[in-house]
């Protein structure tokens, strides 16, 4: 099993990258693990309190429950990946059942920040693009996906994700085995990650070949 991790600022096109992996990998060897999916749970808080969490923080992710699920798999067990809501800053009753596969994506803007969680990542990924590139998308994310105003999305990115980007994820790019300027349009970057991966599942099967043939 290869465990990715995939890095980077809001709105630096982690998830294009994430989806032009996907179109190229063969389906069912390849699983996105969002780590959106492991923010604490909020329940216990009142709605307008939850709304004012700084989701840009690495405290606003359980990441022990992600890594504990991570080492589950890798002992090829399944796990239920919680599902939560940026609308209501809760987890759902409901879980998705992830089932172990040959590669793992772990794609969120605070992975490469928690060292528990880097020890166990194979490849460190870090989607880099211009700051006022990732405004663009947060606002036009924010607004359509989050039903946020401009005037939210802008107060919130100037008091929280800004100041939490230069804290904690710009510098986590210094643990990155592979750096892809540009976001998701670097097509060279994104090539050479495929490349990477796709040579270790084919190692892979040839590993298990020769152990079918010796047994």
């Amino acid at each position: 099993m290869l465990i990715v991790g995939i890095a980077g600022g809001t709105g630096s096109g982690k998830t294009t990258v994430v989806r032009k992996l996907m179109d190229v990998l063969r389906g069912g060897e390849v699983v996105v693990m969002p780590q959106d999916s492991y923010y604490r749970d909020n329940s216990h808080i009142p709605l307008e309190e939850r709304q004012k969490i700084n989701f840009d923080h690495p405290d606003s992710v359980e990441f022990p429950l992600l890594i504990d699920h991570l080492k589950q798999l890798r002992r090829g067990r399944s796990v239920e990946m919680p599902i939560y809501s940026y609308l209501t800053c809760v987890r759902a009753r409901e879980t998705i059942t992830i089932n172990p596969t040959k590669v793992i994506l772990v794609e969120g803007i605070l992975v490469l920040t928690d060292k528990g969680l880097r020890d166990i990542l194979d490849i460190k990924v870090f989607v880099d693009a211009d700051a006022d590139d990732r405004l663009g998308r947060v606002i036009q994310r924010d607004i359509v996906e989050r039903g946020r105003s401009v005037m939210k999305v802008l107060e919130r990115y100037h008091d929280t994700v800004k100041p939490s980007h230069l804290q904690f994820i710009e510098p986590s790019k210094r643990y990155a085995d592979i750096i892809i300027p540009g976001g998701g349009e670097n097509q060279v970057g994104i090539e050479v990650l495929i490349s990477i991966i796709e040579k270790h599942l084919k190692t892979e099967t040839k590993k298990r070949n020769a152990d079918r043939r010796k047994g």
